[in-house]
């Protein structure tokens, strides 16, 4: 039986090259973006476009596209990175990360737990710099914050769903090669959807809850 992946932020960079690996692996692809590209087209089996993960109604509409579905696997790839300076904080730039970074995968999750059964993994896109023992260098205030409540929410989601049989991990993919970064990573987005992958056939309810670069080292909290 085929299975189905769905990927949030799906039209470019990281969550493309995700798309391309599922749909290459013999998955159904669901893609999930604001507005789609020909790239995910190519490869999607289906696109719900038009959403913005921070709306509730857009949130809504989206688990209403997928009725009839089983999800084996959700991605909840989408984010947003800014910069904030000490001294010249724009709160607004900071709640806006919050809102894509953190609230929007977990209001996603919760819309479509109807669609995951026992079995079904959900890997959330985080970043090493929402680990508060990894910050040696400061800065980022809105970026850290939000990946920071990511990871708080995707261990409480590991806990939660457990009883269910649904395992869930927090994966940091790499300094990647994206328009988010103006594209001075040090890895290409398809060795990065290579390792987050890795990653996610290796987890399993004993891991569920982790904290992992998709090279495959554990990262602290």
């Amino acid at each position: 039986m085929t299975s189905t992946v769905l990927i949030t932020g799906a039209n470019r960079g990281v969550g493309l090259a995700l798309a391309e690996h599922y749909a290459e692996a013999g998955y159904r692809v669901l893609g999930v973006c604001r507005q789609s590209s020909e790239a995910l087209d190519r490869v999607a089996d289906q696109v719900v476009e038009g959403i913005d993960i921070t709306q509730p109604e857009d949130v809504a509409r989206l688990a209403g596209a997928l009725e009839g579905q089983t999800l084996d696997l959700l991605i909840n790839n989408a984010g947003l990175l800014r910069d904030e300076s000490l001294g010249s904080i724009d709160f607004h730039s900071i709640r806006e990360q919050m809102e894509i970074n953190a609230y929007a995968p977990l209001r996603v999750t919760q819309a479509l737990l109807p669609h995951l059964n026992k079995g079904s993994k959900i890997a959330n896109i985080t970043s090493r710099m929402g680990s508060i023992a990894d910050n040696d260098s400061g800065g980022r205030y809105g970026y850290r914050a939000s990946k920071a409540a990511l990871n708080a929410f995707g261990k409480s989601l590991a806990m939660d769903l457990r009883p269910r049989g649904i395992a869930v991990a927090q994966l940091h993919p790499g300094y990647v090669q994206t328009r988010m970064v103006n594209f001075g990573g040090l890895i290409s987005p398809q060795d990065a959807a290579l390792g987050i992958a890795a990653r996610i056939d290796a987890l399993t309810l004993d891991t569920s809850g982790g904290f992992w670069h998709s090279n495959g080292e554990s990262l602290p909290w």
